[in-house]
């Protein structure tokens, strides 16, 4: 027997609002069996939702298909009509959808807060991109002829989103496909999938025909959606997640040659130099550490800082990690929310008892929280050798791990040497040494003097195995359209 999760009337109420069922063809339909949805603060039952069974895919994707040519055909003005009618309503509803995000997520309210509105940024700025779909026109070198080139929308697409930003994934991957003019079916997250229905709900009342986008939620993805992929009617699988599921995907995807954009794994360097501003190193470390409980990909995952002022940076790491307040993240001023689960602390305990084996130092936290809930407290580690499994692995928690180095070619050295490369950040105040650094790291994204990255208007995505493509910018929605070239005979 499942244990309800103690809600407030407020948070009841919000939980309340949220559609159980499959969102299909317009329609919300309920499944004979259900998936549990819990409160990683208390463990406590959230609600349940449908479970959709592989048929339930097949219809979802039978609904993409049959509104695809409708929705291509669409005015782009009247496409970006409706996406702006979405960012407005985003807005207007933060409170609540907020609520929803942290209660069945565990983030501070906060953030959670912050995620709507850089998920209703996505849907402005593909509204803005989808009047300003371009072509071309050329006449042929040798005469004679004309090029025309029309982009046009690659057609149903697959979307993917992880459970840990369960708002701003969906709507930077479902903002560029409507833009684009393609329908599509989105499986969210088996943790967090109430943020997706409720933003289904939001697309609904805002206007969106029926079929245009279809949202299953599953506690077996493989059955419902590998069926899918494999179906030659899918165009396009967009996929957020870990790198080892994202391979397995480009693997069935090869079979039907489908057009894929991926964004998998991180393993974030971070490198302070010794003219650094250390005021604002600290605190780009902190954002790019802790944000989102440091569950996230672009998350600070190795922390390398030079010799003549390691000493100090990590004493005043450590001082202002050891302040913040953990606790559930409907709290007042909490900063460090509970974990997604169980499996997620005994990774990050793992990860720690690891590093401290081979050598590194505590200098606070270090151990998971003995009480309710999936906490673990914000911990720095000092002396991490780079044989240590959490400088291999994306920790995934509130762990910072860092260690020493002398000169600047051993920094970037140290920063590549890893098949990962989503995200890096660099701290110095010279800049010919930024640019120089800057290029020379293998990452599709460098923060220079900050913490955060992640923009809707700047193109998101990583290269060796971090991915393939980009999301948001001015390049995110060409990931949901083809090219073709017609030659026109004078």
């Amino acid at each position: 027997m499942l244990t309800e999760s103690a809600l407030s009337a407020p948070e009841r109420a919000a939980i309340d609002t949220v559609p159980r069922g499959l969102f299909i063809q317009g329609q919300w339909r309920a499944t004979t069996r259900t998936l549990p949805v819990f409160d990683p603060s208390t463990g406590g039952l959230l609600c349940e939702v449908a479970d959709a069974t592989p048929d339930d895919g097949r219809a979802a994707l039978d609904a993409a298909c049959a509104a695809q040519a409708d929705w291509a055909a669409t005015a782009p003005r009247e496409r970006s009509d409706l996406l702006m009618r979405v960012h407005r309503a985003l807005l207007a509803d933060t409170d609540r959808l907020g609520l929803i995000a942290t209660l069945e997520m565990g983030k501070p309210l906060a953030e959670a807060r912050g995620e709507i509105a850089y998920a209703a940024e996505f849907f402005r700025w593909f509204a803005e991109e989808a009047v300003r779909l371009d072509g071309g026109y050329m006449p042929a070198p040798t005469g004679g002829s004309r090029f025309l080139v029309a982009r046009q929308p690659v057609g149903p697409s697959l979307l993917i989103t992880p459970w840990n930003f369960p708002v701003a994934m969906g709507a930077r991957k479902i903002a560029p496909a409507l833009a684009a003019g393609c329908t599509c079916v989105v499986k969210p997250a088996e943790q967090t999938p109430l943020s997706m229905l409720a933003l289904a709900q939001v697309l609904a009342d805002a206007g969106l025909p029926a079929g245009v986008v279809n949202v299953v939620t599953t506690a077996d993805p493989a059955a419902v959606m590998t069926p899918l992929i494999l179906d030659d009617r899918s165009r396009k699988l967009s996929f957020t997640g870990s790198t080892a599921v994202g391979k397995q995907l480009l693997a069935q995807c090869a079979q039907t040659v489908m057009r894929t954009s991926m964004e998998l794994g991180g393993n974030a360097p971070l490198l302070v130099f010794d003219d650094a501003d250390l005021d604002e190193a600290v605190e780009g470390t902190v954002a790019a550490k802790m944000r989102n409980i440091g569950q996230a990909c672009t998350a600070a995952n190795r922390i390398l800082v030079q010799r003549g002022v390691a000493e100090v940076f990590a004493r005043r790491l450590a001082e202002r990690l050891a302040a913040l307040p953990m606790g559930r993240g409907t709290e007042p001023d909490v900063v460090v929310g509970p974990l997604i689960d169980t499996e997620a602390v005994a990774k990050v305990q793992r990860l720690v008892d690891d590093a401290r084996a081979r050598g590194a130092g505590v200098l606070t936290g270090g151990a998971a929280w003995d009480g309710p809930g999936t906490f673990y407290p914000a911990t720095v580690l000092v002396d991490v050798p780079d044989d240590a499994e959490l400088c291999h692995t994306e920790i995934f928690g509130p762990v910072a791990a860092i260690g020493v180095f002398d000169t600047e070619d051993e920094a970037v050295r140290r920063a590549n040497d890893t098949p990962y490369g989503l995200v890096s950040y660099v701290f110095t105040e010279n800049l010919r040494r930024g640019l120089r650094v800057c290029e020379a790291l293998e990452t599709g994204m460098v923060g220079l003097n900050q913490g955060v990255v992640s923009n809707p208007a700047a193109p998101f995505g990583g290269v060796k195995e971090s991915g393939l493509g980009r999301e948001g910018g001015l390049t995110g929605i060409d990931e949901f359209l083809e090219t073709k070239y017609i030659g026109v005979r004078l």
